[in-house]
């Protein structure tokens, strides 16, 4: 079993487009203290002691105030929020209430007859704190309006003390203050049943009530968020039933390295289900199966698994597969092959098997459908060719491109080449002796480097006179124009080289998006890491069996056709609609508490 090696230096680069992270606590104190001193301008000038007036009493006093016992209070009404999220929520309020606060007392100087005065300013300012700590509290703490209720009034109510002492509002001023507050509350009711309709109507359930245990999967793998999460994706999951092969390379009457191939998507996001399958699944088989490579198969989302139970029922299978795999079979190998100029399959005969690798680059490749794989698997087979495991090289992203789709003309010209390479790979398999060698390097960061738990992991094999090398990279593609290079760089180690990627989503959860392999690891790292992980390969080669083996496993529960598009489609709806819903119902607020305080004055 190869050891795992690390790459040489660290290498930190800034975060990109990631899930949202609150600033520093230092940071979000520094504003709070500079806006508490903002308003003090605008509510006193500088005759009086703004200092005292906004940091102490009126504003940022009872923000900080709010920010240390939020977190307690939600926890013990059944919520949770972090510290540094609820000084987050603090300071986001003040923002949220200092343009108001100018443009108030900017009408004011120009119509000081027409304006209220500074009581009714502050009480006016309550409203918006309270509608937006309510929805917010609402989605990252607890999904309950009146559990929330408490937490929420937290600050507005902190600063309706600073404007009794400060302000010393009358009566009528300080009925309009509770209006305020009522409307806010029921403008941030109305925004989260507006947000919640399209996943409601077509999922049955709450998407605000998820936004909590994603915070608490992404950020702590919390069991209680995890089991939450799959929940809400097992409730549209449907059985199928789905196949995993294994090479398995045997040094020493032990299996040394094995190539497993589920046909299953590493998906849907985070360490969801089927995410960071290639761990899950290493795991799974243990050390008795060597060194692991978990290639991405022709599978797209349709074959996400909603839940762990669901990957650990196909790594049993796997398991139990491994150890009845049939004697070695001749030992009978080819290089890898490509047909002719233009092939996207290449085809390597190993023992009683073809690995056939499909890329598409330099144009876009992305997943490829299972019925596209199975026809050609069948046809293969019809036409009296050897056992083939088809893999998805997934090695150069455009955004929406590449997928290879049932009756398209990409799938046609799949199985004409997937044909033809395996015919290629029959034609100049030898008999003689297999040698086989693996590298693994570790330590990269999904945040840093785009690069999953598995690292990247290097096979080579020698056989028929020729040293052919695959590295595969646990990540979700690579950037298009990379794959070429990398394969140059390679063929300088082996003769015949191609690299690849998982396609494990849990590269997701920090970029919120894609986040291809090489967007943030620079391209000569790439080089450099994966030709060292493919000569510690080389350097490896030993002595081989190879033991070929597959089985169908029954009643697997995946999310099945569309499953995705409508979550989708949902999300999108309820993002537009959250949009102009925020917008509306923050107008709605403002215009009723403006309407109520000129009634008032």
């Amino acid at each position: 079993m190869a050891a795992e090696t690390s790459p040489p230096a660290p290498r930190r680069r800034p975060r990109s487009r990631g899930l949202f992270r609150a600033p520093r606590p230092e940071v979000v104190l520094g504003v709070i203290l500079g806006a508490g001193a903002l308003f003090s301008l605008l509510f006193f000038g500088v005759s009086f002691d703004p200092f005292f007036a906004g940091l102490g009493l009126l504003f940022a006093g009872p923000a900080l105030v709010a920010a240390a016992l939020t977190t307690p209070l939600a926890r013990a009404l059944g919520g949770r929020i972090e510290l540094h999220r609820s000084l987050f929520l603090a300071m986001t309020v003040l923002l949220l209430d200092l343009p108001l606060a100018a443009i108030w007392r900017g009408a004011g100087a120009a119509w000081p007859a027409e304006v209220p005065g500074l009581a009714m300013l502050g009480g006016f300012l309550l409203g918006p704190a309270f509608w937006f700590r309510q929805m917010t509290l609402y989605g990252v703490s607890r999904p309950s309006h009146l559990r929330m209720l408490p937490v929420a009034l937290l600050q507005p109510l902190l600063m309706l003390i600073g404007v009794l002492v400060l302000l010393r509002p009358t009566l009528p001023e300080l009925g309009a203050t509770l209006a305020f507050l009522a409307i806010g509350f029921g403008c941030a009711v109305g925004l989260i049943r507006a947000s919640d309709r399209p996943l409601r109507r077509e999922f049955h359930a709450s998407g605000v009530s998820l936004i909590r245990p994603m915070l608490d999967h992404v950020g702590a793998r919390d069991p209680a968020a995890t089991r939450a999460l799959e929940e809400f994706f097992d409730r549209s999951a449907l059985p199928t039933d789905v196949r995993v092969a294994l090479l398995s390379f045997v040094r020493g009457g032990r299996p040394y390295a094995t190539v497993a191939l589920p046909t299953v998507h590493p998906g849907p996001f985070a360490a969801l289900g089927a995410s960071d399958l290639p761990r899950k699944l290493a795991d799974e088989l243990g050390a008795e199966a060597g060194t692991v490579l978990v290639p991405h198969t022709p599978s797209d989302h349709d074959l996400d698994l909603p839940t762990e139970a669901e990957v650990a029922k196909v790594g049993r299978a796997a398991r139990e597969l491994l150890a009845s795999l049939p004697p070695p079979g001749p030992s009978r190998a080819s290089p890898l092959v490509a047909p002719y100029p233009g092939s996207c399959a290449r085809a390597q005969r190993v023992g009683g098997a073809v690995m056939v690798v499909v890329s598409q680059a330099p144009e876009p490749t992305d997943d490829i459908a299972f019925s596209v794989a199975d026809r050609v698997v069948r046809e293969v087979g019809r036409e009296g060719g050897p056992p083939v495991v088809l893999i998805d090289a997934h090695n150069s992203y455009v955004e929406g491109q590449g997928d290879i789709s049932y009756g398209s003309p990409a799938a046609e010209k799949l199985l004409t080449d997937v044909k033809a390479a395996v015919a290629s790979a029959e034609a100049a398999a030898r008999d003689g002796p297999i040698e086989v060698g693996v590298a693994v390097r570790g330590g990269y960061s999904i945040g840093a480097d785009g690069i999953g738990p598995h690292g990247i992991r290097a096979l080579a094999i020698r056989a028929a006179g020729r040293t052919s090398g695959l590295v595969l990279i646990d990540g979700n593609n690579l950037v298009i124009g990379d794959r070429d290079p990398i394969v140059r760089a390679l063929s300088e180690v082996v003769d015949d080289a191609e690299v690849m990627t998982t396609d494990n989503h849990v590269v997701h959860e920090v970029d919120g998006g894609i986040n291809p392999v090489g967007e943030r690891y620079p391209r000569a790292s790439l080089i450099r890491e994966a030709r060292a992980a493919l000569a510690a390969a080389v350097a490896d080669l030993g002595p081989s069996e190879v033991r070929f083996g597959s089985r169908e496993i029954p009643s697997v529960r995946v999310l099945g056709p569309g499953y995705t598009a409508r979550l989708l489609t949902s999300l999108g709806d309820t993002l537009s609609m959250f949009t102009h819903m925020f917008a509306a119902t923050f107008l709605l607020l403002l215009t009723g508490s403006l309407a109520i305080a000129l009634l008032v004055r």
